[in-house]
């Protein structure tokens, strides 16, 4: 059993907490901190959290906190993780990890130096879809992985410190890009070097000094290149989508607006439809079990998991911290207009991938390009001469 020191009680405190009760069955939120003393109080009496605190370190310290999960804002993620090293605790961060890369890696040496077990609590790594998807791409359902994409737009957070940039350390792309890059790092290989970010930002649409809309492209070492699209400014709900397209196959996701839950209401009645909903009338997409289709009970079975038997979660500090520095090289991008090189000093996978040929032989002479059926029934092969490099095509018509 792990007892459990949530600290944060707002927003994604409470999701963590709605995920640890009942979930494995025997986990337990025994101490609560927020920053507010209502907040904690409340939180207390909604989940029967026996001790609520607005100390943070006398809340870490506690003797009934074995697992310290921050639900934090960005900019306490460094002084309750450093907290959780005095106090040799175990401790799970929410995402991002850092503001920075420098951030996140200091967090990351700190508890390795401690000997203490830490956690990056990237939900959207353990929706069930994904997890699927993911095992398929590993299996070599779809071949080598060319291009995997992630997509999460809504209409913007939920309290004020996002929208303060000191604070946050980005917008949407901190926020939300996060996610999108450790999808694609899952599907591409975690240890496959990340090399340069091209990247656009801008603010279109929140009167905020960071962006509320990006899009970018990462480049791997052995020539895949994964994608992210975030947005703070998208109209009608929340959207995670992620497509992965390989040699041999693709895969299409769809996590959350459109999952085949649809309802029609004239707006009578005072009801919760799902996160980031705009409406409570006309056509509705809720969302069965959000805890569940969002990763979290999966991710934190995998965390105490890992912890009990000794082993390494799915998601450590480290790929927090590699995820960080891909987006500072996106933020330089946006600024420059120009590919930047990712920035990591601490890398732990391979070195010196190169992009590996695929090329399909026809006969001795030829590569094949492409064979299809045309309409008429037709059949036309596309082929390039291996030594000349001409092109030309073989007609078979249909009899």
């Amino acid at each position: 059993m792990a007892k459990v020191c949530i600290l944060g009680g707002g927003f994604i405190g409470r999701f963590y907490a709605d995920s640890l009760s009942g979930r494995r069955g025997r986990d337990h939120v025994s101490v609560v901190y927020a920053r507010k003393e209502e907040t904690a109080i409340r939180f207390a009496k909604d989940y029967a959290v026996p001790v609520f605190l607005t100390d943070m370190e006398a809340a870490i310290a506690h003797a009934d906190s074995e697992f310290v999960v921050i639900a934090l804002p960005n900019f306490l993620h460094e002084e309750a993780v450093m907290l959780c090293v005095k106090h040799k605790k175990a401790v799970l961060c929410t995402k991002p990890l850092g503001r920075t890369a420098e951030e996140a890696l200091r967090m990351t040496q700190a508890c390795e130096e401690a000997g203490i077990f830490a956690g990056y609590l990237e939900d959207l790594c353990y929706t069930p879809k994904f997890l699927k998807s993911l095992k398929s791409v590993q299996e070599g359902a779809i071949g080598r992985i060319l291009w995997a994409k992630s997509r999460e737009t809504h209409p913007g957070p939920h309290a004020d410190w996002f929208w303060d940039l000191e604070k946050a350390g980005g917008g949407a792309m901190l926020d939300l890009g996060c996610h999108c890059v450790e999808i694609a790092r899952n599907f591409i290989g975690k240890d496959v070097l990340p090399v340069e970010v091209m990247c656009w930002a801008d603010t279109q649409v929140k009167p905020i000094d960071a962006e509320d809309h990006a899009i970018g492209l990462v480049k791997y070492e052995n020539g895949a290149i994964g994608q992210f699209e975030v947005s703070w400014t998208f109209r009608g709900g929340m959207d995670l989508r992620d497509e992965v397209m390989g040699t041999e196959g693709t895969i299409w996701v769809n996590s959350f607006l459109r999952t085949g839950f649809e309802m029609f209401t004239s707006g009578v009645g005072d009801h919760y439809v799902a996160e980031k909903a705009e409406s409570s009338s006309g056509w509705q997409f809720p969302v069965g079990d959000e805890a569940h289709e969002l990763g979290y009970p999966n991710m934190f079975n995998d965390m105490f998991d890992a912890y009990e038997q000794g082993t390494t979660p799915r998601e450590t500090f480290y790929d927090g911290y590699v995820v960080n520095a891909i987006l500072d090289a996106a933020y330089a991008s946006a600024k420059t207009k120009m590919w930047e090189p990712v920035k990591l000093p601490l890398w732990r996978g391979q070195r010196g991938l190169q992009k590996p040929s695929v090329y399909q032989s026809y006969d001795a002479e030829h590569w094949l390009i492409k064979e299809e059926i045309l309409p008429n029934g037709d059949k036309k092969t596309i082929l390039k001469h291996k030594t000349t490099g001409e092109i030309s095509e073989l007609e078979q018509w249909k009899k």
